[in-house]
């Protein structure tokens, strides 16, 4: 008989045991980015399509002056109503520009560089391939080439966008055509996340290429990533665009520690004289084309406003104060009832040795609503100790509960 029988249970159990982990991590990983790239490039494909038909609709409907804004507004409380967020005015406009930017002729030229060379014309229920440009930008005042469009399949679409909608959105900020297409081409090239590209554009990235001797060098320096441009599987998934269109819930942390404050300083306000009303938890905000979070919001029964609370695990900063200042600035006009006091802010920030409180409240109209708010609100002092006392106790509680090495 073997020795193996003599082996203690924990060896024979654990032998390859690291390859086997590392193995299924890069399977999952892999796995994921592989789910969040083909549900991408259905949305993309899927609001293409919806730019397309919202175009269409305003050539052959009334030529009013405001009849496009008219549409957009009826069809985004509709389609909101119906499928949830995702469907403003604004995001319905992006939809609109990026059909009419990524014209069908170049979709159409995409499309047909994909089939096989025998397929040069297929039945009237499929695509008709087209062998350059030109014939398909004459082709496209066929009456037949329309009905074939009509007929695309969302699926097919999908094989022309190869990047994220996240990168579609950022680059139609871009208004020159050739800028646009090379951010693209580049960002496809050299596999760019959506904070690389934003990057890239923000530097002028185009512009110094084009005005450098050494134009493949500067490429080759343009598609290095740097640490802070790198997407995880995990942020894949969670991209704000995927889980809209998927119509799932987006609430969470950066980390367990940040998590569970955000829990017990929910608990702790509501139960702090019962004047705050819970209303939602991480609620996302849209300003521009940038996403923010605000960890929680309240009512505040008495004062009538909401209350924001933005948690911060780091030393406060004037930055963080201007940040607030534009989350009060969007509750106000998008949350806020007409019958409502302006919206409060309060931002808590905790680091390794000590908490601080903040109330923002110089959006007020004026000094009076202001003391009337801050002797309603708790004091901020209280706060703070609550948050450092809470802190504290959290991360007594995580470093025992870590395995020891």
């Amino acid at each position: 008989m073997p020795d193996i029988m003599k082996q203690p249970r924990s060896k024979l159990a654990l032998q390859g045991y690291d390859q086997l982990l590392s193995g299924i991590q890069r399977l999952l990983g892999e796995a994921r980015h592989q789910a969040a790239r083909s549900v991408n490039a259905i949305l993309t494909a899927t609001y293409w399509e919806i730019g397309r038909r919202i175009v269409e609709h305003e050539q052959e409907g009334s030529s009013r002056a405001g009849y496009g804004e008219l549409l957009l507004e009826k069809l985004s409380n509709d389609l909101t109503r119906r499928f949830g967020r995702g469907f403003g005015a604004v995001n319905l406009s992006q939809m609109k520009k990026f059909y009419l930017l990524w014209s069908p002729e170049r979709i159409f030229q995409t499309l047909s560089e994909k089939l096989p060379p025998t397929e040069k014309v297929q039945k009237d229920n499929q695509i008709l391939q087209t062998p350059s440009e030109e014939f398909a930008r004459s082709a496209l005042n066929s009456p037949r080439l329309k009905t074939i469009a009509r007929k695309f399949d969302i699926g097919v679409l999908a094989t022309v966008f190869p990047l994220a909608w996240s990168h579609y959105v950022t680059l139609l900020s871009v208004k020159n055509d050739y800028a646009r297409r090379f951010y693209e081409t580049e960002a496809l090239r050299g596999g760019w996340s959506v904070r690389q590209l934003d990057r890239q554009m923000g530097s002028q990235f185009y512009e110094r290429v084009a005005l450098s001797r050494n134009k493949a060098g500067m490429l080759k320096k343009g598609a290095v990533q740097k640490a802070q441009d790198r997407t995880s599987p995990e942020e894949e998934i969670k991209d704000p665009y995927v889980l809209e269109f998927l119509g799932l819930k987006d609430e969470y942390s950066e980390s367990d520690l940040e998590e569970a404050l955000i829990r017990h300083l929910e608990t702790f306000l509501l139960e702090l004289g019962g004047d705050f009303t819970f209303v939602a938890r991480q609620k996302r905000l849209r300003i521009g084309d940038e996403w923010y979070r605000v960890d929680l919001v309240f009512f505040h029964r008495l004062l009538r406003c909401l209350v924001l609370v933005d948690l911060k695990v780091k030393k406060f900063t004037h930055a963080d104060a201007g940040q607030m200042h534009m989350y009060l600035n969007y509750a106000k006009e998008h949350w806020t009832h007409p019958e409502e006091n302006p919206p409060v802010g309060l931002i808590l920030c905790t680091k390794k040795d000590a908490s601080a409180a903040h109330y923002a409240l110089g959006g007020l109209p004026n000094k009076v609503l202001a003391a009337e708010y801050r002797t309603a609100l708790p004091a901020e002092n209280k706060l703070a100790e609550e948050l450092e006392r809470t802190r504290l106790q959290l991360e007594r509680y995580i470093s025992k509960s870590s395995p020891r090495k």
